[in-house]
């Protein structure tokens, strides 16, 4: 068992979170983060890997933690700020009763950079960062990362949507060359390949295949439904199922916003997240969803990873994701830790071969089903092909060039 690797107070620790048994991802990593091996894991979202990396560097940086001044030893790095609030949290929750507690600071925007740059100099052991504004604060020559043991990316693939690429060399310069690199991802495309081999040339791969399958807790339902009458279905939905927690996923800021202020005229609690909020609303509205206090928020996909959010009753696709992983991080949210859930998927003619080619690569093929009072109407639009090109019609530079000169009256 990973678990009894580990000192007595992150035991005890793990007996106050109620951790009872290690997940796939925990059995596997915790004892290679222990013997300072490097990680490429793949995993999904929910499958406990922050535990897998938070309690192994507890554990080493504790039994080796020197005297004097705190230096930062390790660096995680994230793509939202809720995901290294939360990661900070756990660090916080599993050191709670070692001996010396660890300084943990989370640096993240949309707070006061003041304030972070006073708990670093102060003295920290843990830093978690989104990449954005760790940037900014080495920009100021304000942190040393010269004394770093261990490196995490955590949900890789999603800071690689982020532009994290070209940030990623200005962090490596700043990392002593000797350290442990720990790389979590749910997918591994060959951008991500190329990145992993500029942080680690050692790696051990590990993979969790059992994972796939919690997608088969969720109940995915595929509806029809003509674009217009999504919000009125969406609303009759809610009225007939006892939902707890709803999480409609959106494909815009805007619509989050204009949906959110309709669905309360019409008496739902429902509030809008994205990542135009300021902080404060950010981690009001997630607070306000976990407490019960907002039953439906709409959403963009900055809520479709990282964010530990328990029970979610139903998710809803009201737009489709643009990606077939989007699609999985997306219903992943509801069905967790073993329990059942619920996805549903909102459909128009335009959508349907995009819809097909999720399925497709998600190895499902669902039934697709109409609501009477809201049946999709009318057949798809045929794509009209355009005539091909015909050599030599366009103008080329130098006769457009000519045609400018010509144009110009003598001087």
């Amino acid at each position: 068992m990973p678990f009894s690797k580990l000192s007595l107070p992150l035991q005890q620790a793990l007996v106050e979170a109620r951790f009872s048994t290690a997940t796939p991802i925990q059995e596997k990593v915790i004892p290679l983060v222990l013997e300072r091996k490097d990680i490429m894991a793949r995993a999904q979202t929910g499958s406990g890997k922050s535990a897998s990396f938070v309690l192994p560097i507890l554990e080493l940086w504790h039994t080796n933690k020197g005297e004097g001044k705190a230096k930062i030893k390790a660096l995680v790095l994230t793509p939202t700020r809720e995901l290294t609030v939360q990661v900070a949290e756990a660090f916080k929750g599993f050191g709670a009763f070692l001996h010396v507690k660890p300084k943990v600071v989370s640096i993240i925007g949309g707070e006061k950079i003041g304030e972070q740059l006073y708990d670093i100099q102060q003295g920290c052991d843990i830093v978690v960062a989104t990449s954005g504004r760790l940037l900014d604060i080495m920009r100021k020559k304000q942190i040393d990362l010269s004394h770093v043991e261990f490196f995490v990316l955590d949900e890789a693939d999603k800071m690689l949507d982020l532009g994290f690429e070209q940030e990623l060399s200005s962090i490596l310069e700043a990392l002593p060359e000797k350290r442990q690199n720990l790389l979590f991802s749910a997918t591994y495309p060959e951008k991500m390949q190329a990145i992993a081999s500029k942080i680690t040339k050692s790696a051990v791969e590990v993979s969790i295949e059992a994972e796939a399958p919690t997608v088969e807790c969720i109940h995915q339902r595929v509806i029809e439904v003509s674009r217009e009458n999504r919000a009125p279905l969406l609303r009759q939905l809610l009225r007939e199922n006892n939902w707890e927690l709803v999480l409609v996923f959106m494909a815009n800021k805007r619509a989050c916003d204009n949906i959110a202020v309709k669905f309360r005229k019409h008496g739902f609690l429902a509030e809008s997240f994205h990542g135009d909020l300021i902080q404060e609303d950010r981690v009001w509205t997630l607070k306000s969803f976990k407490e019960r206090k907002i039953r439906v928020l709409f959403a963009t996909d900055i809520a479709a990873r990282g964010l530990d959010i328990e029970d979610v009753s139903c998710v809803v696709n009201f737009d489709l994701p643009r990606s077939t992983e989007d699609y999985i991080h997306r219903i992943g949210r509801t069905g967790r830790a073993g329990k059942e859930g619920l996805a549903i998927s909102f459909i128009d003619h335009e959508d349907k071969a995009h819809f097909a080619l999720i399925e497709k690569r998600c190895h499902i093929k669902l039934q697709k089903e109409q609501i009477k009072g809201f049946e999709l109407e009318g057949v798809a639009p045929v794509k009209e092909k355009g005539s091909a090109p015909i050599k030599g019609k366009r103008k080329s530079k130098k006769d457009k060039l000519r045609e400018q000169a010509a144009s110009q009256p003598a001087s």
